[in-house]
């Protein structure tokens, strides 16, 4: 933390869908003097969209969407008014599973469509921010990249699109059906979609911090404040699926204890869409993860201003989150150093106790429902 200037962090770590070890260190809030606790939730980015593409397989499970489906076009599953004036008669090819996998023609070679909200709202003519709706009038009012299925971009706009797929084929917002077919299934129950201000902010959310020399910009709101990104001047409550959930360590370890096919925990997901989603494909990317390969080893990460966060599935089953809430000037890259960090602190333990923190939130969690 002394290294990379991070005000708070907090890491857990599980084996064998266990939950062994869970600690906060720093401060959720420096200025108001709220220590870090496990239980304080963070916006976890990109991690996001781990879980939406675990709700898209879900969707398929129930029969009611296929990956090969198209997205787009009269016979497309967004085939609403709304999105139908299509300039690229390519976007009219671009599947679920291509979206998935980051396949769809998308690329940032003139910005990312979910962070210039004033821009694209101004080019729309729409009241600011502009919301995925509008984001995604737009990008179908652009030329592909290129022919999907042919290269591959990441793109956080592919999973904003899946979000609304979400919502049109369950017949739910995309929060509801996430939470009630995915998240409480799993046994996740403080995991939400995050809010721009920090005023705004969940009771237990951290406060998050960007670096000293990080510059303001305008408020997406269009309200001509000058704001940091992470309290106003990014557009988190429209990042829906490709950024926008919120959670602890210990809760995102408990979702990924439900897509691991390991037996201790019931898995939301069959053994075979969980094989498919981790496969190593050519020309793509695995479906939600960011990285899989032959030894088992499963990554996701996700940077925002004001946040990092790292999860890890390793082959020797154990599997850890790490999440900060302040930027790092490595910028996306400073999960790479926290993975090599973890690694390192991992050999220096000889005995790790023989429990499971899962357990005490498990009657936390039945104690919480019985209250509500």
């Amino acid at each position: 933390m002394k290294r990379w200037e991070l005000k708070g962090a907090s890491f857990a770590l599980m084996k064998d869908d266990r939950l062994i070890y869970s600690k906060g260190y720093g401060y959720a809030d420096e200025e108001a003097g709220i220590p870090m606790d496990v239980m304080h939730v963070f916006r976890i980015a990109s991690v996001s969209k781990l879980i939406t593409a675990v709700a898209i397989m879900k969707l398929q499970e129930e029969n009611k969407l296929h990956l090969s489906d198209h997205v787009f076009g009269p016979e497309g599953i967004l085939n609403d008014s709304l999105f139908l004036d299509i300039k690229d008669k390519r976007s009219k090819d671009i599947t679920v599973e291509q979206l998935l996998r980051h396949q769809g023609g998308y690329t940032q070679a003139y910005g990312d469509p979910m962070f210039c909200p004033l821009t694209i709202a101004k080019k729309m003519d729409v009241t600011p921010p502009a919301d995925l709706n509008t984001m995604i009038r737009f990008v179908l009012s652009r030329r592909l990249q290129y022919t999907p299925g042919k290269s591959s971009a990441y793109s956080n706009i592919g999973y904003g699109i899946l979000s609304k797929v979400i919502e049109k084929v369950s017949g739910e917002d995309y929060e509801t059906y996430v939470r009630k077919h995915i998240l409480l299934p799993a046994g996740c129950f403080d995991m939400h979609l995050g809010k721009n201000l920090y005023e705004d902010k969940l009771p237990n959310e951290v406060k998050y911090y960007e670096a000293p020399n990080a510059e303001q910009i305008l408020a997406c709101d269009g309200s001509g404040k000058y704001v940091y990104r992470s309290n106003g001047g990014n557009n988190i409550e429209d990042l829906y699926g490709a950024g926008g959930w919120v959670a602890s360590p210990s809760e995102l370890l408990r979702f990924l204890a439900a897509i691991d096919n390991d037996p201790a925990i019931p898995d939301i997901l069959s053994p075979a869409s969980v094989e498919y989603m981790t496969r190593h494909v050519e020309e793509g990317l695995p479906i939600g993860w960011m990285n899989t390969n032959s030894r088992g080893e499963w990554m996701r990460s996700g940077t925002l201003a004001g946040t990092s966060a790292m999860m890890k599935r390793q082959p020797d089953g154990y599997s850890w989150v790490f999440l900060t809430n302040t930027s790092c000037w490595k910028g996306a890259r400073f999960p790479s150093y926290i993975n090599r960090a973890v690694a390192q602190a991992m050999t220096t333990v000889e005995e790790w106790p023989d429990r499971d923190l899962f357990e005490m939130q498990d009657l936390t969690n039945e104690k919480l429902l019985v209250i509500h």
